[in-house]
């Protein structure tokens, strides 16, 4: 017997899918603000090799690097209260996505400051310019300018990774898929549905990164 496709019982349930999709973006918002910071400040203490703070920033991202982003949720979830540290579904979702994107950004990041030329600094210095102005204008928006393609994609990347947060009940976009799904039982429907709107939101998203891009990075790190 033939598969009869209908769309109407998921599309009944747009709103859920619109409030876990925007509960998605809020995470990948704040996710990617916290993360970008965490990895810059590790990038630099890693570029300039800044002791024993380069060390333990070297363990952190090897150790991130090198373990499932599940994993690292269900270890902050279920982990840390057994330390008596309780958090919510939402600060444990918020917190996996700020280590892991932390952890991926500081080598991207750092990567872009080894590729600016000595000879800048040196020429900043020549110009009078403080350390901050230095750091700001001479290393730190060429090295952005140079990886932002390489950190827009990881900070997709995580925003569709965040999809597991819904194995702690973190009410994001999959989290409503699998409930819809578990009461219209209209699973091609749900999940074909959720793709397309997983799809919009990344497309969504790197157009905004590459509109930040040309606009506040590479235009002042020229």
């Amino acid at each position: 017997m033939a598969y009869q496709f209908d769309f109407v019982p998921v599309l009944a349930n747009t709103d859920l899918l619109l409030r876990g999709a925007l509960f998605t973006l809020e995470l990948t918002a704040i996710g990617a603000i916290l993360g970008v910071a965490l990895g810059t400040v590790g990038a630099v203490v890693r570029a300039w090799k800044i002791q024993p703070f380069s060390w333990v920033f070297g363990v952190y991202v090897e150790l991130i690097r090198n373990t499932p982003f599940l994993v690292q949720l269900f270890f902050i979830f279920f982990g840390l209260p057994s330390l008596g540290l309780k958090i919510t579904e939402w600060q444990a979702a918020v917190l996996a996505m700020v280590i892991n994107l932390g952890a991926y950004s500081t080598e991207i990041i750092r990567a872009g400051i080894q590729a600016v030329p000595s000879g800048q600094l040196e020429a900043a210095a020549a110009l009078a310019m403080t350390r901050f102005e230095a750091f700001r204008h001479v290393v730190l928006l060429p090295a952005l300018g140079k990886v932002w393609p390489a950190l827009s994609s990881q900070i997709i990347i995580v925003m569709l990774g965040s999809a597991v947060c819904s194995q702690i009940a973190t009410e994001e976009l999959s989290f409503a898929a699998n409930f819809i799904q578990s009461r219209n039982f209209r699973a091609f429907e749900t999940y074909a549905l959720t793709t397309l709107v997983y799809l919009c939101m990344a497309l969504m998203i790197r157009q905004l990164l590459n509109w930040i891009g040309r606009r506040y990075v590479m235009r002042n790190s020229r």
